[in-house]
């Protein structure tokens, strides 16, 4: 794991590429790569790299080159099966350098081109130079797992790196918000497409190429995920259960791959248990194994990660984080993240990364299970919610559902039974709009017009933020609603997922891996049928039974806990003050992004315990820090004290 980051000028350009502006971008990442750097400069063309030592140590030194250097490529990531393709290219009279995965990127390029990220089986980000042709290739994993941003400007010059940062230390773009990408961060903890909340800056999608010459650019998608029905694997449930088990561990073996010490992080749910459990049975020495976790209970699995630890004999530790702590570490992560921190559990993420990295620099993590088979209540929520009212409609029309929510709003006002009937059918016309995407947005489609302010309403307040989700729906080949939702969030919510595992990670200097994103793997998930999936009640059931005799029945039993974090709680009491900072602060009213009355609102039925409102002030918390770190230029340092200076005083 390691940064990249790079320039290239049109001919003729009158911008500016030199060594100085090249190393401004890699110290913006240095955090990325601290074994060691190394930079290429030719002819407008310019390529940095930070490493991050775990393939090969002595001998894998980026920029790599070939055929005299006419060839050249920094790269992130891991390629496993590069011990299968390295023997294969050798066969064919390649002779190797080096034994790590770098070069064998080199070598299937000069043999297969552009073609060449079809090959690869892990996760990467990679900018590649060829002097022959002039072109400048980026790619991306399949689903993202490494990130890749970039900014092509309107004279055809291209800037790159794996974190935002890096392209605002070279001075291409000015920080500054995105608005018609600011419904997308209200609704779904972070923009879905291949915008960024920076103007200006874009990411490459997962599972596409970016072809830069002379400049002009062409994206290209090389893969994408069948949810064919006609593709559905039709064999006995136990049959398909035993190969999910096989490929499952044939996916945790290949991520075992370093030349440095490994570990894992334990949640104490099924995921990281599992693939405890499967590492258990491939390696000789005691398993490092890491969890964290809050002092309040309802915020606490350590008791089940335990569990697991004794049941496997790991190495284990653990940290429990303070609320000074996790707010104190706020403003430095947010500057980390690059855009507003999604999830709370990122922040304990990071926690959790800097207590492996005194010990280990790779560790596997869980991500990718629960989007990959069903494992959200979500899911099953929806798939009931979408056929109840489905079926009222062809009953009824929209007689019934008026029915319903004139009953829903005769319920006492704020009680407990009419915020949940509010969400279903009874209240809601039968779309995905209405029953999926608003019913788990942080704002939804009427919260986000009534939060904004009245400059804004009728420009933002009209940008549909799902639009990536109904692109995404439209490009699917998936049969079953269950299907469409699972291919909608891989691309869209678990990039978020991955990008909070990598940059948190990364921000400790350590290198985090996902056995569940392997594509095999998930390909094969894609034919299950759906009874494998969800069944009943019981999500993720093709996991659960494939890891029936390796773990504890309570890890078995246990529903989706995710990772909760108390800032609802914090909100309440002694960090009351953030919230009237950083959410009803002067300087925030002064952005003129918000109505103050509508946001005064959400905070004082929050305090008053009216409402839960901690997701959306967790969000608005998080875009004014970002917007004084970034757009107004403070440090993480004077944000996070005034912060701490904020909570003392209440």
């Amino acid at each position: 794991m390691c940064g990249i980051c790079g320039i290239a000028l049109p001919r003729g350009s009158s911008r500016r590429l030199d060594r100085p502006l090249l190393e401004r971008m890699m110290d913006a990442i240095a955090h990325r790569g601290p074994d060691g750097s190394g930079a290429f400069l030719q002819d407008g063309i310019g390529l940095g790299h930070r490493r991050l030592s775990i393939v090969d140590v002595a001998h894998g030194a980026q920029p790599m080159s070939v055929r005299n250097g006419e060839v050249q490529l920094v790269y992130n990531g891991e390629v496993y099966n590069h011990p299968s393709l390295m023997p294969e290219l050798q066969a064919a009279g390649v002779r190797y350098e080096t034994h790590c995965d770098t070069e064998t990127i080199l070598h299937l390029y000069e043999r297969d081109g552009r073609e060449m990220p079809r090959r690869l089986r892990g996760m990467f980000a990679f900018a590649l130079w060829d002097a022959r042709t002039r072109e400048l290739l980026l790619a991306r994993d399949r689903f993202g797992v490494k990130p890749l941003y970039y900014v092509h400007t309107s004279d055809g010059a291209l800037y790159f790196g794996s974190e935002i940062k890096a392209i605002l230390a070279s001075g291409a773009v000015r920080a500054a918000l995105n608005l018609p990408a600011f419904p997308d961060y209200l609704a779904n903890h972070g923009t879905s497409g291949d915008e960024t909340l920076f103007e200006g800056v874009k990411r490459l999608p997962p599972g596409h190429t970016l072809t830069w010459r002379d400049g002009a650019i062409r994206i290209e998608r090389y893969w994408s995920l069948s949810f064919a029905p006609a593709a559905i694997d039709t064999r006995p449930d136990r049959v398909l259960i035993d190969e999910y088990r096989e490929r499952f561990r044939e996916s945790v073996r290949l991520r075992l791959m370093a030349d440095v010490p490994l570990g894992m992080f334990l949640s104490g749910g099924i995921d990281s248990a599992a693939i405890t459990a499967m590492m258990s049975t491939l390696v000789t020495d005691p398993i490092k194994t890491f969890s964290v976790a809050f002092a309040e209970r309802e915020a606490n699995e350590l008791a089940y990660a335990r569990m697991v630890a004794t049941r496997y004999r790991t190495d284990h530790h653990e940290i429990v984080v303070t609320p000074e702590q996790f707010f104190g570490a706020l403003p430095t992560l947010v500057w980390h993240e690059d855009e507003p921190i999604a999830h709370p559990s990122s922040i304990a993420l990071n926690f959790v990364s800097r207590l492996a990295a005194e010990r280990v620099k790779v560790v596997l993590t869980g991500e990718g299970s629960d989007e990959t088979l069903g494992g959200y209540g979500r899911y099953r929520y929806t798939v009931w919610n979408m056929a109840v009212g489905r079926a009222a409609q062809g009953l009824s029309g929209s007689l019934g559902r008026r029915l319903g929510s004139a009953l829903v709003e005769r319920l006492p006002r704020g009680s407990r039974w009419q915020a949940r009937l509010r969400r279903t059918a009874m209240a809601r016309p039968a779309t995905l709009d209405d029953l999926y995407f608003d019913n788990f947005a942080v704002f939804d489609r009427r919260a986000i017009r009534a939060i904004l302010a009245p400059q804004h309403r009728d420009t933002l307040g009209t940008v549909d933020p799902y639009a990536a989700a109904h692109a995404l729906l439209e490009r699917t080949d998936a049969g079953s609603l269950l299907n469409r939702l699972l291919y909608v969030d891989l691309f869209t919510y678990l990039h978020e997922l991955l990008m909070k595992q990598d940059q948190m990670s990364m921000a400790a200097s350590i290198e985090s891996r996902v056995p569940f994103l392997d594509h095999p793997l998930v390909e094969f998930t894609a034919t299950l049928p759906e009874r494998l999936k969800l069944r009943g009640r019981t999500t993720k059931y093709i996991l659960r039974e494939a890891m029936r005799d390796a773990l504890p029945a309570e890890i078995l039993s246990r529903g989706k806990m995710g990772f909760p974090v108390p800032v609802g709680r914090w909100f309440r009491g002694s960090y009351r003050g953030l919230v009237d900072e950083y959410v009803l602060g002067d300087r925030t009213a002064e952005r003129g992004l918000f109505d103050r009355a509508a946001v005064r609102t959400i905070v004082d039925e929050h305090a008053a315990s009216l409402r839960d409102h901690s997701e959306r002030l967790w969000a608005l918390v998080n875009v004014e820090v970002w917007h004084r770190i970034f757009v107004d230029g403070e440090s993480p340092a004077d944000v996070g004290g005034a912060g701490a200076a904020l909570a003392t005083a209440r």
